[in-house]
């Protein structure tokens, strides 16, 4: 009988509450935008359900950084490669958006364009995800990037056909995003207990 337990080591762990910490973050800031759409109208549902779904996931990556303790650094020479390998290009890949987010803000802005400028971003972070997929070796990261990009363009083909307000395109597509980054948080959570159970 094999009792071979697979050893995880302390970055797996300490990524994933990393990955909290982001998505608790990156929750509230697009929610903070629906809410600057909303206006009060929802009594703010929207801000209470999302902050409270932003609170687990930073209460939870903590327990994560504490519980990375108990785990071995690196299982061998071949894990601590791919770990800086991933580590690498997440950097990249991080890089690439935080570049390009202020660039393309600046060059709508220039243009007289900057209704655009949160829909642009939300396509950058939707695109970010695709790189994400193969470097983590995720498939969930595909359906994210797969539908953060398509809130990002309809919010981009209703600004610009002035089909509806601001504010209702703005409250689209903050929760659109912020339901992403929430799932993506849910699916950190459930990853990270799965490990410390272990």
């Amino acid at each position: 009988m094999n009792t071979t337990q697979q050893v995880i080591p302390s970055i797996a762990v300490r990524s994933i509450g990393g990955g909290l910490l982001l998505m608790a973050l990156f929750t509230m800031m697009w929610t903070g935008i629906a809410q600057s759409g909303l206006r009060g109208h929802d009594h703010s549902m929207v801000l209470i359900t999302f902050s409270v779904l932003s609170v687990i996931f930073v209460i939870f990556g903590i327990t994560l950084f504490i519980a990375a303790k108990r785990f071995p650094k690196f299982t061998n020479e071949g894990s601590a490669d791919k770990g800086r390998n991933m580590l690498k290009w997440f950097g990249i890949i991080f890089g690439i958006e935080f570049t390009a987010i202020p660039l393309v803000s600046v060059v709508l802005f220039l243009l007289k364009d900057q209704q655009f400028v949160l829909p642009a971003i939300a396509l950058i972070v939707g695109l970010h995800f695709y790189p994400m997929a193969k470097v983590f070796n995720r498939k969930i990261d595909y359906y994210l990037a797969t539908w953060t990009c398509i809130i990002a363009i309809a919010s981009i083909v209703i600004t610009a056909g002035n089909s509806y307000s601001q504010a209702l395109t703005l409250t689209f597509l903050g929760i659109g995003v912020a339901l992403a980054t929430t799932f993506y948080g849910v699916y950190m959570l459930l990853a990270g207990y799965k490990l410390i159970k272990q």
